[in-house]
């Protein structure tokens, strides 16, 4: 069956991931669930950022066995900070598969980025491995820095949300995401639709009305199930890349669908280092395909037993260890 009690978070040593383990288990926290955090490695051809290469090259397992566990320890002391429940498991093979299929018992996995590779890497660096586009749940991305490498500050409130729609079935199901999201966060919604096309296209000729009328009617499921929702509709005349990079400036999170109508499938299948995931300044939240499709027969479709997840205790890190890495990943941390 699906874990419909807790959130997946994924972890690898990096800054980038105790980021993301500290969002999600703010955003588990409110909506009451816990957190199964899980550290992910692969030998000899992988070594996550901690690991050492003089024995990760070397294969010995039990090793990079031993300090998955301190990492984990780490991250669960993160989560008993926001007074968060946590499990930790193990995951040994590659990545990208194993967190696809972890996928399918899932309703929301969490994972980091911009680390200096590691996991992020590994689960966002390639077509064919990219996590946002084979899951069949969603999928938030955590950013740690920005552009120019700097440490981003994140917010642990959602006040603002945006989300890119167009009018694939994963768009429309991003919408109906974002406006619960917003709904239960007392948030407000904002609607964008990104028409490259429109780029010089005056207001006066009818055209913009034309588009925020289907706009309308792809929102009004949405005003009936939410009616005291706050929502703001905008037709943006630009690539839906850099249209919701902008909004990741000035939202709290941004929704989107992947492999939509509009132009996301080179968004989130092409390459990263051009998309919304590699340059967002908050929190991405991917809506994949293949959660739409299969969604009505989830519960069918979970796996039990998948090959490499062990479930462990680990002895939690003491409070100073999660005080002094929430004070490096957040440069307005305040102890």
């Amino acid at each position: 069956m699906v874990n419909d009690k807790a959130i997946l978070v994924g972890v690898d040593g990096s800054q980038a991931s105790y980021k993301a383990t500290w969002w999600a288990a703010n955003y588990a926290k409110h909506a009451g669930l816990m957190l199964q955090i899980v550290c992910a490695y692969s030998l000899p051809s992988y070594a996550a950022v901690s690991f050492d290469s003089t024995y990760t090259s070397m294969g010995d397992d039990n090793a990079a066995h031993i300090d998955a566990q301190e990492i984990l320890s780490k991250a669960k002391a993160i989560a008993d900070e926001q007074g968060v429940e946590a499990q930790t498991l193990i995951v040994t093979g590659d990545p990208s598969s194993v967190f696809v299929e972890l996928s399918r018992n899932y309703n929301l996995i969490v994972i980091g980025n911009r680390g200096k590779g590691g996991l992020a890497e590994r689960l966002l660096g390639t077509t064919s491995s990219s996590l946002p586009a084979y899951a069949y749940c969603p999928i938030i991305v955590v950013p740690y820095t920005d552009d120019d490498g700097k440490t981003m500050h994140l917010n642990n409130t959602i006040k603002r949300v945006a989300v890119g729609i167009d009018a694939s079935a994963w768009g429309l199901k991003a919408l109906q995401i974002a406006a619960d999201l917003s709904a239960d966060r007392g948030a407000e919604l904002d609607v964008i639709d990104a028409v490259a096309g429109l780029q010089g296209v005056s207001d006066e000729d009818g055209v913009y009305d034309s588009y925020m009328e289907d706009l309308e009617t792809q929102i009004a499921p949405v005003r009936e199930a939410h009616p005291d929702l706050k929502i703001t509709k905008t037709i943006v005349p630009e690539s839906a890349v850099s249209a919701l990079t902008k909004a990741s400036y000035d939202h709290d999170i941004v929704v989107v669908g992947s492999r939509g109508k509009g132009g996301f499938t080179g968004l989130l299948v092409g390459s990263t280092s051009q998309g919304l995931i590699q340059h967002a300044a908050g929190p991405v939240y991917v809506v994949p395909r293949k959660y739409v499709e299969a969604e009505k027969s989830r519960s069918d479709g979970a796996i039990e037993g998948i090959e490499g997840v062990e479930q462990i205790s680990v002895k939690t890190a003491d409070s100073s260890a999660a005080e002094a890495i929430e004070s490096s990943i957040d440069p307005e941390h305040e102890a």
